[in-house]
């Protein structure tokens, strides 16, 4: 079978990366590297997969120092992400002369194998690359689609199957994403980032105590299951933290795409075998629908707020126009003094539910026309509007706040960030959605099916006071990109790499990226403190605030002030405290001064690779 077309942009892109014609080959047969090279790379990846197994997150070099388990500073590069094994595979990658696209591919892939509950080659991504160099900026539309079947009423028989069982399963796009991102950057051999990963799946990896949390969060799906079952279970009872697990099929998938390429799972052998088990589970996915995925290749989305840029992706993420539309709303007033205080909090609040009434006008634009919204969350004029509505003394209840739409309730996902020597960024968050995505897994590929159907918005003839009628702009149709809420984003000040940031955490990716922003970028927090610091977060509806207050993997209690709270109550809102928080990964330069010439447009200071305790990451550097 031929592989999958790759999609002309929705908007012109002009790159001297991608010239004119932004469409990337989806080529079954790896570009060729010389064989020195191949040898090189796949030895010092191979040696990562050892360091990482033997000797556990917190690898480094001569040229990079750790300032604790969660940070990490170096001159030369580094990765961040939510696991220390799969972040010092990507630092392997940058050492091996890799670009900061190589680190992510190469961390992307081991995530998928040690934390498979968040992410994995059975999902979709969203990857923002910047090359310093030229400045230009692309953003990596592999988000999961609509199988061509689909339909918007598909689950009104049974509401259950929009999120549980292989008919909640959207054509997976994170192994077509990490292919364009590296056919258009990459240096290594494609193959030789599979090597760690591959080691991984076959040879086992220690079960961390955040996976083992989800295990057992979702036991009983797990155990219901024959494919998760047999690796997460094989003894009859979820791994606990410090077990050992394989996933031999997913190896064996693996080492297809590294020596074949992507054709292998969109359009040949390993696609057929995960169509025949979607299909036995009840799902709708076809090779047709693998063979006809395409990754849509733009210019990232541009947006500017107190005095930063931020490069983002274009719907069907609502995350950087979101992003924006509050930053808009909080630098209009007089002074960001108020932000060091609880009006600063109450105000964040104000600004979020506003963005969320406004966001839910979103969809993927290759259905419905979504450049007015656009334009107007991007707008000053807007958010100066937006914060007149603003009191300081008081909160309002939702109708308040305009909404039309019930709320988007996506969940799970995997942040990852890469700053190589040069400069380069990569912000990239993948998902499978919930927990262990549909909570089925292809027992012939070992791969773990997501349910991002879950994501689409569906009719429903019972709106009622609390819950506003769903978004048609983002009801299902074949081919279709669900809403979502991911925020990878790169951040410049004066056109130099100032950040990289991203958060897993479904509807509170954005709110979570904001505050993150405005601690270290507005506040001056350091960067650990930054991630660190309890965060608040609103869905509109119900009109509840839900304050941070959980003891995290290392035992540390992060929870909102007493007196925050109180503040806020007087103010009229209501509170709950969750366990259920977003998990943030930053790396940021140091603009002030530099530490080695570089090239002549591109500043190069000390890098802070910071991976958040809330999942007990670790980052590494070069």
């Amino acid at each position: 079978m031929e592989a999958p077309a790759m999609a002309a942009p929705r908007g012109a892109l002009q790159s001297p990366l991608l010239g004119d014609d932004t469409t990337v080959s989806l080529d079954a047969t790896p570009r060729r590297r010389s064989c020195a090279a191949l040898a090189i790379a796949v030895a010092l990846l191979a040696l990562a997969g050892v360091l990482l197994l033997l000797l556990g997150p917190g690898a480094e070099t001569d040229r990079s120092v750790r300032l604790g388990r969660h940070e990490v500073v170096s001159g030369a590069g580094a990765v961040a992400a939510d696991d220390g094994r799969c972040s010092e595979v990507g630092a392997a990658a940058l050492r091996a002369g890799g670009h900061a696209v190589d680190a992510a591919v190469a961390t992307a892939l081991c995530l998928g194998v040690v934390h498979p509950m968040s992410s994995g080659i059975g999902g979709g991504a969203f990857i923002v690359v910047r090359d310093a160099a030229s400045g230009d900026a692309v953003a990596f539309d592999a988000r999961e689609t609509a199988p061509a079947a689909a339909t918007p009423t598909m689950y009104a028989a049974d509401p259950m199957s929009k999120f549980k069982g292989a008919l909640a399963m959207g054509v997976p796009g994170e192994l077509a994403g990490l292919h364009a991102a590296w056919s258009s950057y990459g240096r290594l051999p494609w193959n030789s980032l599979f090597v760690p990963a591959i080691k991984l799946a076959r040879d086992g990896y220690t079960v961390v105590p955040y996976v083992a949390n989800a295990l057992k969060a979702v036991e009983a799906n797990v155990l219901a299951d024959p494919g998760l079952r047999a690796v997460f279970a094989p003894e009859g009872q979820v791994l606990g933290a410090g077990a050992l697990c394989r996933n031999p099929a997913l190896a064996d998938t693996l080492e297809a795409v590294a020596e074949h390429g992507i054709s292998v799972l969109y359009g040949g052998a390993v696609g057929e075998r995960l169509v025949e088990d979607v299909r036995r589970g009840g799902g709708v996915v076809t090779m047709d629908d693998l063979n006809g995925y395409r990754v849509e290749a733009s210019a990232a989305l541009r947006a500017d707020a107190m005095g930063f840029t931020f490069l983002g992706m274009p719907p069907p993420s609502s995350g950087t126009v979101g992003m924006a539309l509050v930053l808009n709303i909080l630098g209009g007033y007089k002074s960001a003094d108020f932000l060091k205080g609880f009006l600063g909090v109450h105000r964040l609040i104000e600004a979020v539910k506003h963005m969320l009434a406004v966001r839910m006008n979103l969809g993927d634009p290759g259905f419905v026309n979504a450049a007015g919204i656009v334009s107007k969350m991007l707008s000053p004029v807007f958010a100066d509007k937006v914060r007149q509505r603003i009191a300081d003394n008081t909160t309002f209840p939702p109708a308040y706040y305009l909404p039309k739409w019930s709320q988007l309730r996506d969940n799970g996902t995997s942040h990852l960030c890469v700053v190589d020597g040069d400069r380069n960024a990569v912000a990239m968050t993948t998902t499978v959605n919930y927990y262990f995505g549909a909570q089925v897994l292809s027992p012939s590929t070992g791969i773990v099916l997501n349910n991002e159907m879950d994501d689409f918005s569906v009719p429903s003839s019972y709106p009622t006071p609390h819950h506003l009628p769903p978004a048609p702009a983002n009801f299902i149709a074949g081919g279709k990109r669900p809403l979502s809420s991911m925020t990878p984003t790169i951040i410049l000040k004066d056109g130099q790499l100032a950040g990289v940031v991203g958060a897993s955490g479904g509807t509170n990716i954005i709110a979570a990226v904001t505050q993150v922003f405005l601690n270290h970028f507005v506040l001056g927090m350091n960067p650990l403190a930054a991630v660190q610091s309890p965060r608040v977060y609103h869905s509109l509806v119900p009109n509840v605030v839900r304050y941070e207050d959980e003891t995290v993997v290392d035992g540390e209690v992060i929870e909102l002030k007493a007196e925050a709270r109180e503040f806020l109550r007087r103010r009229g809102h209501v509170l709950k405290g969750t366990v259920w928080s977003a998990v943030c990964q930053m790396i940021v330069q140091d603009l002030q001064a530099p530490v080695s010439s570089g090239s002549e447009n591109v500043f190069h200071g000390m890098l802070t690779a910071v991976s958040d305790p809330r999942k007990d990451g670790s980052p590494a550097g070069v």
